[in-house]
């Protein structure tokens, strides 16, 4: 049985006071829920802590984790990724996302009125910059292209198919397609 996926939900940016607590980013869509998943964990699941919430600073949310005692302990967590396993995580409601669900899901351009899909890569990151989700699409062989989260742009998103379906929007890709032809020709 495969181990169970772990889902990122905040990382420790610095110590908070001498006590051993610490400031957390949270990518929780409250700050502080970073914390009421149970015990979080490294990515490798090798070191654990229970954690509670003193509260949310600039952003940040000030915690302390057990086990850590002072600001030196705390200095030497800076850095590290939280973790929790997905299936802690409430269900999501329709056309709403885990990013950790669509980290792998093969991108499929697809074309008008359902058109046959062509394959185009792999979601190999989401990010959101501020001006929305975008997803990072790997192409074998060529630079990451990034395409906004949209209905417009991903018209499907089929996690038990494994898969999202890019629309072949006019200007969408052309820096890929530039690329491609300004490629060399293949010896053969």
């Amino acid at each position: 049985m495969a181990a169970e996926r772990m889902v990122c939900l905040g990382i420790v940016t610095a110590p908070h006071g001498v006590r051993g607590e610490v400031r957390i980013r949270s990518f929780t869509e409250r700050p502080e829920d970073v914390v009421v998943y149970g015990e979080l964990c490294d990515e490798a699941g090798g070191r654990r802590f229970r954690a509670r919430c003193r509260g949310v600073v600039r952003g940040a949310v000030v915690a302390v984790l057990e086990g850590v005692e002072d600001r030196d302990a705390a200095e030497r967590l800076r850095g590290l990724r939280l973790y929790v396993p997905r299936g802690r995580l409430p269900p999501t409601r329709d056309d709403e996302y885990y990013h950790a669900d669509l980290i792998g899901l093969r991108a499929e351009l697809v074309g008008e009125h359902g058109c046959e899909a062509q394959p185009l890569g792999l979601v190999s990151a989401v990010d959101d910059f501020g001006a929305g989700p975008v997803l990072e699409i790997a192409i074998e062989g060529k630079p990451p292209v990034m395409v906004p989260f949209t209905r417009e742009v991903v018209p499907i998103v089929d996690l038990a198919g494994g898969r999202v379906a890019i629309a072949a929007v006019p200007g969408l890709l052309d820096a890929v397609e530039a690329d491609a032809e300004a490629a060399p020709p293949e010896d053969v």
